[in-house]
């Protein structure tokens, strides 16, 4: 695949609607051309104590954030006409249909990848098919994991290689 946009959602809560931040990485002809990032005001607009210790974001954060539609409408024309890629895509794949449907916003029907099953149908030898395993195994160094924006480029540089 030489033509994709990888994705990442971080969420305040359980709620697959929470989504606080947002990583998009935009690959063309097999080389990243285009990131983006952005923190978003979640709905519902609490943090649970389980989700805020993963990913250390919070109110102070996200209170003056933009809403997902008007963070959406900057990611569209980005990612236009691509097949989506996440790590764990039924994670990623459930948060952007459920805050479509939060904000009734009509769902494209994305084409979605994961490189979670890749990597467990690929490189059975590893220990655990985390993000952050086979990041290190496809050679990128995942230092910042729960950042939005560096685990897109983490599965952007997986999908590069296995998918």
């Amino acid at each position: 695949m030489l033509d994709f946009a990888a994705i990442d959602f971080e969420t305040a809560n359980s709620e697959r609607t929470s989504v606080c931040s947002l990583g998009v990485v935009v690959v063309r002809g097999g080389k990243i051309v285009d990131t983006f990032y952005s923190l978003i005001k979640p709905e519902p607009n609490y943090y649970n104590y389980w989700c805020q210790r993963v990913h250390g974001l919070g109110h102070e954060d996200t209170d003056g954030a933009p809403i997902f539609p008007q963070v959406w409408a900057q990611v569209e024309p980005l990612i236009e006409g691509l097949p989506l890629v996440a790590h764990n895509k039924s994670f990623d794949e459930s948060c952007l249909k459920a805050v479509f449907r939060c904000y009734q916003m009509d769902y494209p029907d994305y084409e979605f990848h994961c490189t979670c099953v890749a990597a467990k149908r690929k490189l059975k030898q590893l220990p655990n098919h985390q993000l952050q395993t086979v990041a290190a195994y496809c050679g990128y160094d995942l230092r910042f994991h729960h950042n939005a924006l560096a685990d897109a480029e983490a599965c952007a540089h997986i999908a590069m290689q296995l998918l």
